[in-house]
């Protein structure tokens, strides 16, 4: 979950309410570029990327997306053809009524913002990703915790451990009963609170995984997770991923579909670890997502802008991940997934044979 910071986005997220209270408001301007907005309330003038919250969120044009991935000439020449997006990278799709988008503006953030916003990157002691698991993780209902360490550790090419289940009992957090479901929730920035205190000295990142469901503020019905990204403790929930928590029954595929969604979760909100904003400029594992639905809809995969994104900040080889993801992928019976990476590796040994031009 984040939040959006920018006087713009906070003018157009006012309540009903509060918007009819306003008599009148200032003259506005609004002038755009390629990727940019100017804005002038008043006396008063905003600049920011992409379109402006207050027009719509329209997805972005090609040159859009290839400025956003930034200047790759003077990658290596397996990196450049791994980030051209001419092939395999489908367009995001314009938001319906519910989703992300429609309700959430984000401008986007480019891999040259990304830059400058000197991220979070691991290097010195902190190396490791932590995984916490919250209470219990019954075999029977929730997803394999050895499972989940195998795949971050291949997603993010990093080193990671899984802590000791802590006793839910035992530690100093708010619940409460979801008027709608009726079920148990934890407030997530109690547990925010609690991580910054445990956080091990050799860790990159700290990640509490539960099964129980989760709610930000009393005013929120609930959120599948949510992280600190400056401070690298995140916490997130499966609770929802189960049929079974809508009192629909469990199909055959179950345990994969549940793993499936839990890997998307996981490498989402710690990708915010790293300062990776939400991804508007393809379909991407990166998008934001409002609804289950929404969610399921997202690859597990990386656009290119967010994959130069993450190989900056780790430096991992993009072909030996990609080896590594397809073999994990193949070994839990993520087939979509499978495929696309079979497709994307072999792109990748074709073009670098400088068999076709590549997009700079």
């Amino acid at each position: 979950m984040l939040g959006c910071a920018n006087l713009v986005c906070k003018l157009v997220a006012l309540s009903d309410r509060q918007q009819h209270e306003c008599s009148s408001w200032p003259e506005m301007e609004i002038k755009r570029t390629r990727l940019r907005t100017v804005m002038r309330i008043g006396n008063n003038e905003f600049c920011f990327r992409g379109k402006s919250p207050m027009m719509g969120f329209k997805p972005p044009l090609t040159a859009e997306q290839v400025e956003a991935i930034g200047d790759i000439s003077q990658a290596s020449e397996t990196l450049r053809v791994a980030l051209d997006p001419s092939a395999d990278f489908d367009p995001i799709p314009a938001p319906q009524p519910g989703d992300w988008l429609a309700e959430h503006p984000e401008s986007g953030q480019s891999f040259d913002d990304y830059v400058r916003s000197k991220p979070n990157r691991p290097e010195g002691l902190r190396t490791k990703v932590y995984l916490a698991p919250l209470g219990e993780f019954a075999e029977t209902r929730s997803p394999s915790l050895e499972t989940l360490k195998s795949f971050a550790a291949t997603f993010f090419a990093m080193d990671v451990r899984v802590l000791s289940a802590y006793d839910l009992g035992q530690l100093p957090l708010t619940t409460r009963i979801n008027p709608y479901t009726g079920n148990q929730q934890i407030l997530t920035t109690d547990v925010l609170d609690y991580l910054l205190g445990m956080l091990p000295t050799d860790a990159f990142c700290l990640l509490a995984v539960t099964m129980e469901d989760l709610y930000p503020d009393p005013r929120w019905n609930f959120v599948f997770g949510q992280a600190t990204l400056r401070h690298r403790v995140g916490v997130f929930s499966f609770a929802r991923y189960d049929p079974a928590f809508y009192g629909e029954a469990r199909t055959g595929d179950y345990h994969t579909v549940l793993l499936k969604r839990a890997c998307k979760v996981l490498a989402h909100e710690t990708a915010h670890m790293f300062l990776l904003e939400h991804c508007i400029f393809f379909k991407c594992l990166i998008n934001g997502s409002n609804h289950l639905a929404e969610s399921d809809s997202r690859p597990l995969h990386l656009c290119p802008v967010c994959l130069r994104k993450l190989q900056f900040s780790i430096g991992f080889d993009v072909v030996d991940r990609y080896r590594k993801l397809l073999s994990f992928h193949q070994r839990v019976g993520f087939d979509d997934e499978s495929v696309w990476i079979e497709k994307r590796l072999k792109l990748i040994q074709d073009r670098s044979r400088g068999t076709t031009h590549i997009i700079t």
